[in-house]
């Protein structure tokens, strides 16, 4: 270790002695660094045929008063049935409604280009299948949706505006003053738990026109080979970014900004081979939350989300910059997030894994390195067992594997926050080569094993609080 380490960090590291040995030399066998570049091999971007189909061609009008659904409908199948290209937005505001993307389609949107999406919920119907925080259904249409395709993409530098606010999709959400006396999900969120603990078929599990379950921004669900590169997403009626039982998706140089409930920023749900590059994300709830389904539904399911890399992102605002859970009952493995930055003094967290004993699940082999933070509102590192439910179901978590290496931290409450369950401690958890600044109080370790060290240094704001 470091001579230069703070009295604080000494006394924190000798109170370490009731935890199991420090394991210094963690191995994570092959799921490691050393397996990105096959993961990324594996990722690559659809190529469309060179050929155009301009909205405006199938009667788009670029007013952003005129309802051009019905032009964009016919762009996308013509596009298809001529076996692919680009639905080429132009400059100007389109106003639509749901758009159901097809195979070989890449939905371009050019430079100074908006798609303005309509706030009335007849809109996003007829419903379809769905899955909604976890928890498959038949519900609204995703804004953007596309269903069981192949190579499919969102391209260009334009704008997707989704025109949610508390007079519209946010108030939806029940818990907000704004939303006071009106309708909201809570009624129809609890009815869709219970199918799913109750293994309702998913063809009656019926809700759209009614039932206030708000849909996320763009949503392939079973799709291969998607694309989503460089635009800029803006106030979602929830979820940005919900890829669900994808293979092979990219996303890059894309902005999610929008800081109404529950706007997640990109959330791959039972995914395998994600790449999420060079993103920036100003959310309301979690940046990037890597999910595979929820509690009795989510193991009906049964698709983990596994090998997801994270390069050079930006996060501001949001609940946590890179996020595991809750929905996790599938499990999730293999996640690499390098060289991002965060910074906002109402982002919560850097790296967040949030589950419970009605979740259950594997989370594993979760690493993170190069990362620099501004300042967080909470901790660098929070592990938690107790999310919601906490320690009231029968389906114990797992939480292993798990490195944070070279993460520089100018300031926060703490620097690890880890409570696990005495029968289901945190393991082979590695902290090395991090500096934390600026912390207000001491570690959180409850229930952690083989906890490594190495050549970590914690400045607390004040000498006057003992660590331990």
């Amino acid at each position: 270790m470091r001579s230069n380490l703070s009295t604080r960090a000494i006394q924190f590291l000798l109170a370490l002695c009731m935890f199991p040995p420090f394991a210094h030399n963690v191995s994570f066998g092959q799921a490691g660094w050393d397996s990105v570049p096959s993961i990324l091999k594996r990722i690559s971007p659809p190529l469309f045929p060179q050929k155009d189909f301009v909205v405006t061609s199938f009667g788009a009008v670029p007013d952003g008063v005129t309802d051009c659904s019905s032009a964009f409908s016919k762009a996308i199948e013509k596009c298809n049935a001529e076996g692919g290209g680009r639905v080429v937005v132009p400059k100007g505001i389109f106003l639509v409604g749901a758009i159901h993307l097809k195979s070989n389609v890449n939905l371009h949107i050019a430079k100074d280009a908006t798609l303005r999406f309509s706030t009335d919920p007849r809109k996003y119907m007829p419903v379809v299948f769905t899955r909604w925080e976890g928890i498959e259904c038949m519900n609204y249409s995703a804004l953007i949706y596309a269903y069981e395709q192949e190579n499919i993409a969102i391209t260009g530098e334009g704008l997707l505006d989704g025109q949610a606010s508390d007079a519209t999709w946010w108030s939806w959400k029940g818990n907000q003053e704004a939303s006071a006396g009106k309708p909201n999900q809570n009624e129809a969120r609890k009815k869709l738990v219970e199918m799913g603990e109750n293994s309702v078929p998913v063809k009656d599990r019926l809700f759209g026109d009614g039932s206030y379950l708000r849909p996320n921004f763009f949503q392939p669900y079973r799709c291969k080979n998607v694309l989503v590169e460089g635009v800029t997403f803006k106030n979602s009626p929830m979820w940005y970014l919900n890829p669900e039982l994808c293979k092979n998706v990219s996303i890059v140089g894309v902005t999610a900004e929008g800081h109404g409930p529950n706007n997640d920023g990109c959330d791959p749900e039972s995914c395998v081979d994600v790449l999420i590059k060079n993103c920036t994300l100003n959310t309301g709830d979690d940046c990037i939350a890597i999910k595979s389904g929820r509690n009795n539904d989510g193991r009906r399911v049964n698709m983990p989300s596994e090998n997801i890399v994270i390069q050079g992102c930006t996060m501001k605002d949001g609940h946590g910059g890179v996020v595991i859970g809750s929905e996790v009952s599938g499990s999730v493995r293999n996640v690499y997030a390098e060289d991002c930055s965060m910074d906002s003094p109402i982002l919560d967290r850097v790296l967040r894994i949030k589950t419970n004993a009605v979740r259950g699940g594997v989370i594993e082999n979760v690493f993170m390195r190069n990362v620099k933070v501004g300042q967080v509102r909470e901790a660098v590192l929070k592990i938690d067992f107790y999310y919601e439910e906490g320690d009231k179901g029968s389906f114990t978590p797992i939480v292993r594997n798990i490195e944070m290496k070279n993460v520089e931290s100018g300031k926060s409450q703490f620097g690890i926050w880890i409570r696990a369950y005495d029968r289901s401690p945190a393991s082979n958890i590695s902290v090395d080569h991090c500096v934390f600044k600026n912390v207000a109080e001491p570690n959180v370790l409850d229930n952690v094993k083989d906890l490594s060290l190495i050549d970590v240094q914690t400045i607390y704001e004040s000498d006057g609080k003992k660590a331990k």
